[in-house]
């Protein structure tokens, strides 16, 4: 039976880490119903495995479990022959606007954003996960390494990837 105090630290760990977890796994898989179940399923399997670790270990083994819970959540849709990449028909057309909005002016920022989760959106996998990890859950190189299951130079090259193409759309060159 695990420690009340430890029960309330995991309690509150899963409550804070929760809307940011569904967002990447949203991002992943396109389906906001499948990345509350994935999200479930890795806050299960957290409790059920890792909740006698150290709690400052809870973040790194969640987003560990979370990857690997969306890498078998893409192979089964793959083996039923679903195709998860986005139609150009499904992207929505944005407003051009320029990128330097002024707090005064929030109908020009909601496009801006509107602009950031569209581009996130059509990220590669691998290069949105490191982006995600790194500028969302504000993880270091090496952190986002062994949550992603590879080296820090693929971490390295996978983000700067994502923040060329991310700037690109932003100036309204991609998008």
């Amino acid at each position: 039976m695990m420690q009340d105090d430890k029960k309330h630290q995991l309690d509150d760990f899963l409550q804070g880490i929760e809307k940011r977890a569904f967002k990447i796994a949203e991002f992943a898989v396109s389906d906001p119903d499948e990345a509350l179940d994935l999200v479930q399923n890795s806050m299960i399997k957290l409790v059920q495995r890792y909740s006698a670790k150290n709690p400052d270990e809870w973040t790194l083994l969640f987003y560990r479990i979370l990857q690997n819970e969306i890498k078998d959540w893409k192979r089964k849709a793959w083996v039923r022959g679903w195709f998860l990449g986005r139609q150009d028909s499904e992207v929505d057309e944005l407003v051009e606007k320029s990128i330097y909005a002024k707090p005064e002016q929030p109908l020009q920022q909601a496009d801006i954003a509107d602009k950031i989760h569209t581009a996130i959106g059509k990220l590669p996998q691998r290069q949105q996960q490191v982006f995600l990890l790194r500028c969302w859950e504000g993880l270091d190189i090496k952190q986002t390494a062994k949550v992603m299951g590879c080296s820090s130079g693929s971490v390295k090259t996978h983000y700067s990837r994502a923040l060329a193409f991310l700037q690109n759309c932003l100036q309204g060159e991609d998008l």
